[in-house]
Parts: C-alpha cells; structure tokens; sequence
C-alpha cells in the first residue's frame, strides 16, 4: 500500500534532504570508502539508495564545506569538524523528537 502523500513528503525531507548525516554517519561507522560505496552502505544499514547524481553532489558540497576530506586515490574520510556537526545535528534530531513527543503526551494528559 502506497504512504500517504504527508509521510512521502517526511520520509524524502529525512532521508534525500539531509542526505549529508546518512553520509558522515556510514564514514564514520565503517571507516573511509570510495564515492560509489556509499550509496551501497546507506542502502544497506538505512533502506533507500539515493541516487548517483545527489550522492555526489552532496560529497562534493560536504569537501567544499570542510565537512569531509577526500585524498589522491578518490576516497572520502569525515573530518573532525565533520564529526562535530554530526553529533550536533543528532542532538537537533533528538530534541525536536523528544519536544514532539511531549507536547503529544501533554495532550493525551
């Protein structure tokens, strides 16, 4: 059965539009790899394959962005500036969760 168009709409706005965390997230936790191995990974351990083009556009934007690095053989590594928006941007995550899961407790109260 199809998604209701609201979560299509959530669902692309919190994988293809933040597609940077899904990216540091499989550097971080596998270790450096090619371009083309990412989109394998972020299938693997999230569920959807983003596409080749929005793969490496967003790499190349993160390097540009001082958020990964890239070496002479073509494989990508999270900086430690990287590895701080991260963590940052988790916190973000979690607390909007937290703060939406609240307010719906208080109404239930």
């Amino acid at each position: 059965m199809d998604q209701p168009p609201p979560l299509k709409r959530l669902q692309r706005k919190l994988t293809i539009d933040v597609l940077w965390i899904y990216i540091v997230s499989v550097l971080l936790s596998e270790g450096p790899t090619y371009g083309y191995d990412v989109r394998r990974r972020i299938k693997e351990k999230y569920g959807f394959k983003p596409a080749t083009v929005t793969t490496y556009t967003v790499l190349y934007r993160l390097e540009r962005e001082g958020i990964l690095e890239k070496d002479e053989t073509g494989v990508y590594k999270v900086t430690p500036y990287g590895e701080e928006l991260y963590h940052k941007a988790l916190e973000l995550l979690r607390g909007t969760l937290e703060k939406l899961e609240e307010v719906s407790r208080e109404k239930r109260s």
